[in-house]
């Protein structure tokens, strides 16, 4: 029970780096295109909470569920001379926004240092503790 509060600040650690993580290959796809045509499609996690019940106090902790793909629709950009465009002259280009996605990092930077933050205090009261004790 005693370090339950560091596991706690574990799981938002790695759940944070994940999603950093996914952010960072959403960045890297933002004009990707596969060999037959089809953009490049964002992809989001989704959060879950996971209730320990071990011991007298639940506790909740964080884990990534699942990653889905952004079905919003592909952005449109006209260039009839490309290879790749509609007999419209349209070619689809992948549903990343960059400065959605710079949001996003922003959030995920914050939240993983207020989880950082989270497990140092709660390290230095275990030390702070144990100090105490050995008087």
């Amino acid at each position: 029970m005693l370090f339950k509060g560091l596991e706690v600040a574990q799981t938002g650690l790695s759940v944070q780096k994940y999603r950093m993580d996914i952010i960072a290959s959403n960045l890297a796809n933002v004009n990707a295109v596969d060999d037959k045509g089809n953009p490049y499609r964002r992809k989001i996690p989704i959060f879950e909470e996971m209730i320990d019940k071990e011991g007298n106090i639940p506790l909740s902790k964080v884990a990534i569920k699942e990653v889905v793909q952004d079905n919003t629709p592909y952005k449109l950009k006209y260039d009839p001379k490309n290879p790749l465009a509609d007999k419209n002259g349209y070619v689809k280009l992948p549903n990343v926004d960059p400065m959605r996605e710079m949001v996003d990092m922003i959030s995920a930077m914050r939240t993983y240092e207020a989880n950082l933050t989270a497990f140092n205090t709660h390290k230095e009261m275990l030390l702070k503790s144990i100090d105490i004790l050995k008087v």
